[in-house]
Order: structure tokens, then sequence, then C-alpha cells
């Protein structure tokens, strides 16, 4: 005799409302280089919504400001990402956050490592930067601070949390609160999984969860896996998502983050479609 795995109904209709309320207080990511996107974004999801204006290899920090001034003015929160492996010194990041307080009225930012083999610049790596104490003295409250799921292939687990405790203790230092976004990840199991370590290890702090394909997965599969993952539904991840915090009541997990792989306006129109049919049952 075979087990259903089916939900009974009202365990249902509480994790379709989780995952709506997931997607609600969620956030995504657009193009340093596309600011028109920001008012299309903004047709599709909740006021207010975080919109991340990424930082890639081929733009500059400054390239950013028309992206994060337009999300600003499509009523949506802009978040810039800031790779401190990417900054040529500190005053290229004094400038463009003191620019990116003062014309776009950010108030978080996104710290990660970045991912080039040699540092531009006198940042190794995101502590580094959060070390001198540049976000608090150009405006800036709260710092997101990155976490992989997978794993980090060139860096350890142990120097991963290492890290991690780290940046948490001076962001509290200076007086900025802290929140985590974590990497994708193919498998819903090691979604949930992560999240509960991250309960255990930071209590209290914000968790917004990646959802998307596998970074891991793109290394193995080569360029090819590009349409696989614009065309993937985070659906499953959602749901895994749901039914922990539905269990896990009062947790720490408060949204999702949609990686849009360039395609911002369709990661946020998926946003919009899926909490208009989880409100609906």
């Amino acid at each position: 005799m075979e087990t259903s795995t089916r939900v009974p109904a009202a365990g249902a209709a509480e994790v379709a409302a989780a995952a709506a309320e997931l997607v609600t207080n969620g956030s995504v990511e657009m193009g340093a280089h596309r600011p028109e996107d920001a008012r299309a974004i903004a047709t599709l999801v909740p006021a207010g919504t975080l919109v991340y204006v990424n930082h890639l290899p081929r733009h500059s920090l400054s390239q950013s400001l028309d992206s994060l001034i337009a999300v600003r003015e499509a009523g949506l929160e802009p978040v810039p990402h800031v790779a401190a492996r990417r900054i040529l010194n500190r005053a290229e990041v004094d400038s463009f956050l003191g620019h990116a307080v003062n014309k776009a009225g950010v108030k978080k930012v996104l710290l990660i490592g970045g991912d080039e083999a040699t540092p531009l610049g006198p940042y190794p790596d995101a502590g580094s930067l959060l070390r001198e104490g540049i976000l608090p003295a150009c405006g800036v409250r709260e710092v997101g601070i990155a976490r992989h799921p997978e794993g980090n292939p060139r860096i350890p687990l142990a120097e991963l949390e290492r890290a991690f405790d780290e940046k948490l203790a001076i962001a509290s230092a200076q007086g900025l609160g802290a929140y985590v976004v974590t990497q994708f990840s193919f498998s819903p199991a090691r979604i949930v999984e992560h999240c509960t370590g991250l309960a255990r290890r930071a209590p209290g702090v914000p968790v917004y969860v990646g959802v998307s394909a596998s970074l891991r997965a793109l290394r193995d599969q080569g360029m090819a896996a590009v349409n696989l993952v614009t065309h993937t539904d985070p659906g499953d991840q959602l749901s895994a998502l749901a039914r922990y915090c539905v269990s896990h009541p009062g947790g720490s997990v408060v949204g999702v983050h949609v990686f849009s792989f360039g395609g911002a306006i369709s990661a946020a129109a998926w946003m919009h479609e899926t909490i208009t049919k989880l409100g609906e049952r």
C-alpha cells in the first residue's frame, strides 16, 4: 500500500499562505546597466520590495547609481551589491556609498567578496571592507551578509563560519543591523538544513533564502545550463521553505531572494504570479 505524500487540506492551505508571505516579503535583483527595468518591476511586486542592483566585473560601482535612483523613484527599496574584491580603493567606495545614500536613499548594502582571482584593491574579502567602518560612516544602516548552502569550493567550511561570525560581531559593534541572503541551491533539503543551522548559529538574524538553480550545476553543465537556469521555476524550493516556516513558527526566515540572471522582469513576474495564485487558495 502506497503512503500518500500529499499534505492534508488544512496543512496545504497553511503552507500556501506561508509561501505567499515569503514571496510578498521577498526581493529580486536587477542589472546595474538597466535602470529602465525598475518601473516595470514596480508594476509586478509590492511597493517597497527590496531590489538588489548587481556589481558585476564589467561595471564599476558608480555605474549602478542610475539604477539605484530609478528603483527608489519607482517606489521600491534599492540595495546595491558591493563586491569587495572589485573595489580599487577606499575613495571609490566612499564616493559611491555617499551618492547612493544621498541620491537614492540607500539604507541597506549587500556586501559580498566577489570572485576575482586577485583583488583589484585593498579588500580581499567582505570582512576586510566591513571592518573599516565605511558603511555606517556613509549613512548605511544595515548590511546583508551572504551565505552558501552548498558551501564554497575555494574556502573551507570552518573558515566560512568564522568569517560569518566575525561579520555579525563587527556589524553589531558598528551599530549596523545585519541580515542574511543565501545563495541558491537545487536541493530543497539542503536549503532547509541550512536554515536550521542558521537558526542555531545566529538566532534572530533575518534570513532571505535564495531561490533558483545551483552554481555547482552551472559549473558542471557549462554555459548550456543558462537556459535551464532562466526557465527553472523555483516552486520546489519555495514549497520546502514554506513547510519549514510552518513547522518553525517564529523562525528567522523572512522571505525569498529571487536570482534573475539578467531576467529581472521575468523574475518579478514570477513573484507576482506566485503571490496571486497562492493568495487565492
